[in-house]
C-alpha cells in the first residue's frame, strides 16, 4: 500500500497478494456499477479530476477506483497503464493532503491492455482535501451513493472530530424544536432550523454537528444542503 510514495504492509490485512482483485473479481464489480464505494474511469486525462474520488473514498467507507472502465461498465483497459499511474500518483502527492493509505496495482486484460486499480482505505485521519494550484482554497470531498460531492461546514467538522470521545450536548429549547421538527416532518435542514428557533446560523450548525458526533441524529450529505435525520 502507499502514503503518499511510501509501500507499507497493513498487517490488518493479512497475506497481500490475497486481497489484490483478478480479472474475474473486477468483472463481477464492474457488472453492479458505480456506487458508494466504487467508481469507473476510461483514463487519467486530467489526474486533478480524479484525485478528489480518492480523496472522497479516504473521507468515507474507503473504496475502488477502476482506471480503464468505461460509466457504462465496458472493461477496455488502458495502453499506457504505468503512464497513467505516474500521473495520478503524481497528482496525489502534488494536490492530496493529510496522505491517505491506498494500495495501486495492475490487472492485465486479454486484449494486452491493462485495468488500473486504486484501492482507498478509510481514513483515521479524516478530513482530506485536494488543493489545486488555480484554487487557493482546500476542498473536502466525500461519497454519496455513486456521486462525489463537496463537503459542507459541517460534514468537515464532523469529519474532523468523529473519533473525539466525551462529545455532550445539553438539551434545551433549541434541541426541543429541532427533534419535535424531525418527528414532524422526517428531516430538518440547517436553514431550516436557523428559521424555526431564530437563531444565528453559527448556533444552529454547532446544535447540529453535537447532535450528530453524539449520534442522536445522522447527517446526509448533499450537494445543495445537507439533511439530518434521526438516527
Amino acid at each position: 500500500m502507499r502514503i503518499g510514495s511510501e509501500i507499507l504492509l497493513d498487517r490488518s490485512l493479512g497475506d497481500e497478494e490475497e486481497n489484490l482483485l483478478d480479472l474475474r473479481n473486477l468483472r463481477n464489480l464492474v457488472r453492479h456499477g458505480e456506487g458508494l464505494r466504487l467508481e469507473f474511469k476510461m483514463k487519467v486525462k486530467f489526474p486533478e479530476k480524479i484525485i478528489k474520488e480518492l480523496v472522497a473514498f479516504a473521507n468515507t467507507e474507503g473504496g475502488h477506483l477502476f482506471v480503464g472502465v468505461s460509466d457504462a461498465g465496458v472493461i477496455e483497459g488502458v495502453k499506457f497503464a504505468e503512464e497513467e499511474q505516474f500521473l495520478l500518483e503524481r497528482a496525489i502527492e502534488k494536490f492530496c493532503f493529510p496522505a491517505f493509505t491506498y494500495r495501486a496495482y495492475r490487472i492485465r486484460l486479454d486484449n494486452g491492455r491493462e485495468v488500473l486499480v486504486y484501492q482507498v482505505f478509510e481514513s483515521v485521519d479524516k478530513p482530506h482535501f485536494v488543493q489545486l494550484d488555480a484554487d487557493p482554497h482546500p476542498i473536502c470531498y466525500v461519497r454519496v451513493e455513486d456521486r462525489t460531492i463537496q463537503a459542507s461546514k459541517e460534514m468537515k467538522q464532523i469529519l474532523r472530530r468523529q473519533n473525539n470521545d466525551g462529545i455532550s450536548f445539553a438539551y434545551g429549547e433549541i434541541e426541543r424544536l429541532l427533534l419535535d421538527h424531525i418527528r414532524k416532518n422526517g428531516h430538518i435542514t440547517l436553514a431550516q432550523l436557523v428559521q424555526e428557533a431564530q437563531i444565528p446560523i453559527w448556533l444552529a450548525s454547532r446544535k447540529l454537528v453535537l447532535l450528530v458526533l453524539t449520534r442522536v441524529l445522522k447527517i446526509e450529505p448533499g450537494e445543495s444542503f445537507d439533511t439530518y435525520r434521526l438516527n
